[in-house]
C-alpha cells in the first residue's frame, strides 16, 4: 500500500502509472480535496488508515473502499448503520504496546465484544487487524509488536467468529517493513520509501 498522506495528485497518478493500485490516506478532509481529480484511475483502491472520528464516518464511507483504522465498537456500529447495501471492509486497529497510539489492546474486553458483535453488523465486513508499533531507531525493535499482532490474528482466526475474516494483517512502514513481512504482514504501508521525506 502506497501511503499518499500530504502527496499531491500528480504523485499519486505517477505511482498509479508505475503499477500501484492500493493507496492509503490518513485524513478524510485531505482526501476529499484530491479524490475528484483521481476519478480517472480504474481498478484502484483507497483505504483510510488514519484515525476516524465518528462524525466523519459517513464521508469516509463515500470516499474510501476500506477503513483500516476501526478502534472501537461504537465506530464499527456507526459505520455499519451508515453503510449502503455493500458492507464496508474494515480492519480493527490494535494497540500492541504504544500508549501514544490509538487502537484496542489485545486483552481489551471491547475487542472481544467487537468480534462477537460483528455478525450483527451487516454494514461491515471485518477483514483483519492493523497496528502501528512504537518507533525505534533499530527496526528490530518493532519485531515483538508485529509478532504479538500475528499471534492475536492466529488466535482470532481459530475461533471462527461469524462475519470476521483474518486475511489482512496490516503492519510495517518504510522504516520496518522488512521485519513486518518476516513476521507475517500481508499489507505494508509505504510512504517515505516511495515518495521521499514529506516537506
Amino acid at each position: 500500500m502506497a501511503v499518499t498522506k500530504t502527496q499531491p495528485v500528480e504523485n499519486i497518478v505517477a505511482a498509479y502509472d508505475a503499477g500501484i493500485r492500493c493507496f492509503g490516506e490518513n485524513r478524510v478532509q485531505e482526501f476529499a480535496l484530491k479524490s475528484g481529480n483521481l476519478a480517472q484511475l480504474s481498478g484502484v483502491q483507497f483505504a483510510l488508515i488514519g484515525q476516524l472520528q465518528s462524525n466523519k464516518a459517513g464521508k469516509a464511507i463515500e470516499l474510501f473502499s476500506a477503513i483500516h483504522s476501526v478502534d472501537s465498537l461504537r465506530l464499527a456500529e456507526r459505520i455499519s448503520r451508515l453503510a449502503g447495501p455493500t458492507p464496508v471492509p474494515i480492519a480493527i486497529e490494535v494497540n500492541t504496546g504504544d500508549p501514544a497510539k490509538a487502537g484496542l489492546s489485545p486483552e481489551s474486553p471491547e475487542l472481544e465484544l467487537l468480534l462477537r458483535t460483528a455478525e450483527r453488523l451487516p454494514g461491515i465486513a471485518v477483514k483483519g487487524l492493523m497496528t502501528i508499533p512504537p518507533f525505534t531507531e533499530d527496526p528490530e525493535g518493532a519485531r515483538p509488536y508485529f509478532r504479538r499482532l500475528r499471534n492475536l490474528r492466529d488466535e482470532i482466526a481459530r475461533r471462527s467468529f461469524p462475519n470476521v475474516k483474518m486475511d489482512l494483517l496490516s503492519m510495517g512502514m518504510s522504516h520496518d517493513f522488512e521485519i513486518a513481512i518476516e513476521e507475517g504482514s500481508s499489507c505494508v504501508r509505504i510512504g517515505t520509501a516511495i515518495f521521499g521525506e514529506r516537506s
